[in-house]
This record gives C-alpha cells, structure tokens and sequence, in this order.
C-alpha cells in the first residue's frame, strides 16, 4: 500500500513508516489559525497571551475570543480552528463541572488535563470522528501544588510546563524561553515580571509592537486564584514597562 491509499486519509491506519498521517495533519491545521500563543508560570501566577485578530470590521471584537474561563480556577488558552476550540473548552466546562458536583471541590487542573487528553486520544482510534485541530494551554492555581501550566494537543499527549508556547512561530517563543530561562528560572518570577515576559515573548517572535488591542491576557495568581482576562488599561501598563526597560 502506497501513501495516498488509505492510511493517509483514515486516522485509524499506520502508514509503513508507523505514522498516522490524519493526526500529523490536525497538527497542521493549529497553524491555519495564524495566531502565536504563549504561557509563561511563574512563583506566584500563571499568565496566558495570545495575538487579537478580527477578521473582519464588521465583527464585534467582545465577541471574538481565544481565553475561556473553564472554571472559577481554571483558564484556557486555545490556539486552532474556533470551532474545534469552542466544542474544546464547552467539553471541559462540563468534565470540570461534573468533577465538582460528584467529589465537592474543584477539579484540579491536570486531572482536567487527563480526561481531555484521554478524550482527544479516542477521537484517533476511531473512523467515524477526527481529532480536534486545537492546541489548548491550561493555567490554574492548584491548591497542593501552587501555579501551574498544562497544554493538551491533537494526539491527546497532555504535560506540565514552566513555559509554553503554541500556534505558527512556536519554536521561535520556545528558543526565547529556554534562554530567557537560562537567566532568570521562571521559579523566580513573580506576577510582574511572568506578565511582562509572555508578553514580552510574543512581542520579540512576532516583531511588532503591540497595542494594548492586539492582544489577550488572561491570569490567575495566588493573590487572586480566580481567572480573569486583564483589561486594556492594565494590558498598557505591562507594555510600557516592556517599552521602557528597552
């Protein structure tokens, strides 16, 4: 069987060389979205950013979004095909729901993780469904473990980062923070200095100055465990110290 005869179009075939070439595709299609996200976990927040487009001027910008709140303590980030990411985060919404409503408290951020991922795996095995062309970063406040940062991806692998990145120049943001790491331990960065960086990230891959429109930021801190997205006004705070410190 040659490529091009079934296992490059069914998603539950191995090609000769043992790939699943329906899977590598969904991969691809993350970067149709054109965007570039980046997470950033530092001692005490989490800090999540990601570019703003509207792809048209008759579209209400409040509508478009890429951070969903999963619950009070947990934040999404994702980076793909809006439809994927919606159906994406509503999953989540009732897996972290349900979680609470059975054991009483908040479901922790990489048990969210695992089911997602063990959900995301299924959708490979399967010739009736295809994956999620979405690429999600979780950040949360854990009440045992402090910040962290998770990402899920199309194959529903799932792990725990200090900094992550996603979307078109997702190796570029990775080379700037595994030096930017090299520096400074993210273990050593607290909410000002996490937010500045991500953005600060993003900013340096894209090579563009930013607006305080231009982009989304979503946090949550051991101050304030509760996810939020930061307002205009606060987004232009952290980049006039970005500007200034240049």
């Amino acid at each position: 069987m040659s490529r091009g005869q079934g296992h490059e179009y069914y998603i539950t075939l191995f090609s000769p060389e043992g790939r699943l070439y329906q899977v590598e595709y969904a991969f691809k299609a993350v970067k149709t979205s054109g965007l570039t996200s980046v997470g950033v976990r530092g001692k005490d927040s989490v800090v999540l950013v990601t570019e703003k487009r509207v792809p048209d001027k008759l579209i209400d910008e409040t509508s478009v979004t890429n951070l969903f709140s999963v619950s009070d303590k947990i934040g999404a980030l994702t980076t793909g095909i809006p439809a994927d990411a919606k159906a994406v985060v509503q999953r989540m919404r009732y897996e972290a729901g349900d979680f609470r409503l059975k054991n009483g408290y908040y479901c922790p951020v990489d048990v969210l993780c695992q089911r997602i991922g063990d959900l995301s795996q299924l959708y490979t095995q399967k010739y009736q469904i295809r994956s999620f062309a979405v690429e999600t970063i979780l950040g949360a406040i854990d009440d045992e473990f402090g910040p962290q940062l998770f990402k899920v991806d199309p194959s529903g692998h799932f792990s725990g980062y200090r900094a992550v990145s996603s979307g078109v120049k997702e190796q570029e943001c990775f080379n700037y923070l595994e030096k930017q790491y090299r520096r400074k331990p993210n273990e050593e960065l607290h909410f000002e200095e996490t937010a500045t960086l991500a953005i600060q990230c993003l900013q340096t891959v894209i090579s563009q100055d930013f607006k305080a429109t231009d982009i989304e930021v979503g946090v949550v801190s051991l101050a304030n465990p509760k996810f939020r997205k930061l307002s205009p006004e606060e987004i232009e705070h952290f980049l006039n110290l970005i500007a200034n410190r240049d």
